[in-house]
């Protein structure tokens, strides 16, 4: 058994001092990768390298960057990340079981640390469909493998708070197995956030006010600050930071291949230096207080610890020099030292193509009253959305050509008015379709089987004809993401349950960026096109969305009518 030696500056987190030293730790045998002893020399050293604990991303659905969780982690170790806590639900709501085993088996292959949790709401709601549920027993079998370290977001707020019987079940059998249950309650406050606190869920990542977070952190809760593709709370959230160092974790929760590749947890390390927090409060939020959270078997530089470290080259701009994983060094100077993973795809995928006759809007309408449609309204970097009232002329409208007694309402993108279309993709359906406001679509369309949670295919476009194009172009691929311009359709294949590629991850984002590009040509004034499209299926954040089965309020849990009367 050989012994290897690092020299650099580490960090005392209790003394909250920079020393110089030597680590020693084993590199091979049954120790490999342990510390063996941490020599302090003196202080801290301008001519070393710093040696930090690795990052670690709190709360992600790995498949949002559509790639094999394989090759998540390839990119993710560029940038300092050595593991994840990751909630693979987008899979279970399209695979059930299957794909979770999917999501565990491929994750075996690689020395990356993901720590998986059991989904607790598949599907996330009655009021869409889903390509297959997750049962109490389901959940107790995952606790009982062994693999599984925590119970998912419980998105079923309205569910704690009513002591629904399923709800309570799924809490209490984590509870008896001593795992953490994360939180999912946007904008929850008041009585309503300190029963959900009671209840024993222990984490939000979707805070997006000051005032919720430091409410939720007086009852017990952790608050993990988000900067995901669409959803970005860093801005309004990093001074708890400071305020609660004990309490906050860093998380991206959705993180599209364009961006995983260019940066991650990282990122908001940078950041919050740069806005002058403290050295080791910001740290101890991105690499330890996940740890002793979920408890996971990681290192944090310490003798008889695996060795899970990054060495940087400066405290600033924390520019990552090389990263170990157990000991073994996985990544230098901007190189993963890994190899990618062949794999097989699974997938569940039944939809049938659609006419441009089955997008069309008719409204029956009064000529003689003055009417107004529900329009989504939404918002760069927010999953929230507002509930607008469009007055009708504000919309292209014609009589519909085979009911004369009903008009046909359009889009209009002078007015920033574009159709949203959802169709079922587990089973022959019409599509729902709605409006939205706020896009800055011009022209054209887009379209995804990301769409949360259920993954059916959403669409959305200036008119009827290339939303038909969008959807079918992804039918005919049976998953994956389309830009349908003037020069045609163009794509990214998703062929593993829709949601992930087979390609290697720097081909993805390669793909995935050109495909953004293309789509912000049509006019998105979005920073995050496929990203906003993918969340505003997601019925389980106000107010208005669209599932497959119609237009959806998440104040009152109930569908709507487009038109108001």
């Amino acid at each position: 058994m050989s012994v290897t030696t690092i020299s650099a500056n580490m960090l005392d987190f209790n003394q909250q001092t920079v020393f110089s030293a030597q680590l020693s730790y084993y590199s091979d045998g049954d120790l490999k990768g342990v510390i063996k002893d941490i020599i302090h020399i003196g202080d801290e050293d301008p001519q070393l390298d710093y040696l930090i604990p690795g990052f670690i991303d709190a709360h992600v659905h790995i498949e949002s960057s559509m790639m094999l969780p394989s090759e998540f982690a390839r990119m993710a170790l560029k940038h300092g990340t050595i593991a994840s806590v990751s909630d693979p639900h987008e899979i279970a709501n399209v695979m059930g079981l299957e794909g979770i085993d999917f999501m565990l088996n491929n994750s075996e292959k690689t020395p990356f640390h993901i720590f998986f949790g059991a989904p607790s709401c598949v599907p996330a709601t009655p009021f869409e469909t889903a390509g297959a549920s997750i049962s109490i027993a389901d959940i107790d079998a995952l606790f009982r493998s062994g693999k599984i370290n925590y119970l998912s977001e419980m998105m079923n707020f309205p569910g704690v708070l009513n002591h629904s019987d399923e709800v309570m079940a799924k809490i209490n059998l984590a509870k008896q197995y001593d795992l953490p249950i994360d939180g999912h309650a946007p904008g929850l406050s008041g009585e309503g956030a300190h029963q959900y606190a009671q209840a024993g869920i222990s984490t939000d990542h979707e805070c997006t006010t000051l005032a919720e977070a430091r409410e939720k952190i007086a009852l017990g809760m952790k608050i993990l600050i988000r900067e995901g593709s669409a959803a970005r709370d860093f801005a309004s959230l990093h001074p708890l930071i400071s305020e609660f160092p004990d309490q906050v974790m860093f998380c991206s929760d959705d993180k599209h291949p364009d961006e995983l590749f260019k940066s991650h947890i990282n990122q908001l390390v940078v950041d919050a230096i740069a806005l002058g927090h403290n050295l080791f409060d910001v740290l101890k939020c991105a690499c330890l207080n996940p740890i002793t959270h979920y408890q996971l078997p990681l290192g944090s530089l310490q003798k008889g610890d695996m060795l899970d470290a990054v060495l940087v080259d400066n405290l600033t701009d924390f520019s990552i020099k090389s990263t170990w994983l157990s000991g073994q060094v996985v990544s230098q100077n901007g190189q993963v030292l890994l190899a990618s993973v062949t794999e097989q795809a699974i997938n569940h995928f039944c939809a049938e193509k659609i006419s441009q006759q089955s997008l069309e809007v008719c409204l029956d309408v009064d000529s003689s009253k003055e009417r107004s449609v529900r329009v989504i309204d939404i918002f760069e970097g927010k999953l929230f959305t507002r509930e607008k009232q469009v007055n009708m002329a504000q919309f292209q409208c014609a009589k519909a050509s085979n009911e004369p007694s009903k008009i046909l309402v359009q889009a209009n993108p002078d007015n920033d008015l574009v159709q949203l279309s959802v169709l079922n993709r587990y089973q022959k359906a019409q599509p729902a379709n709605a409006f939205v406001f706020g896009s800055g679509m011009k022209s054209g369309a887009i379209a995804s089987t990301v769409a949360h949670d259920s993954h059916n295919i959403i669409a959305m476009g200036c008119d009827a004809q290339s939303i038909e194009q969008a959807i079918n172009s992804v039918i005919d691929l049976k998953g994956g993401i389309c830009v349908v311009n003037d020069s045609g359709s163009h794509t990214l294949a998703l062929p593993v349950a829709g949601l992930m590629s087979l390609d290697k991850g720097e081909q993805v984002a390669e793909r995935y960026a050109q495909l953004d590009l293309w789509a912000k040509d049509l006019g998105f004034t979005l920073s995050a096109p496929f990203m906003t499209l993918s969340f505003l299926a997601l019925l389980v954040i106000p107010e208005l969305k669209l599932s497959d089965k119609g237009l959806f309020d998440g104040r009152s849990f109930s569908f709507k009518p487009l038109l108001i009367d």
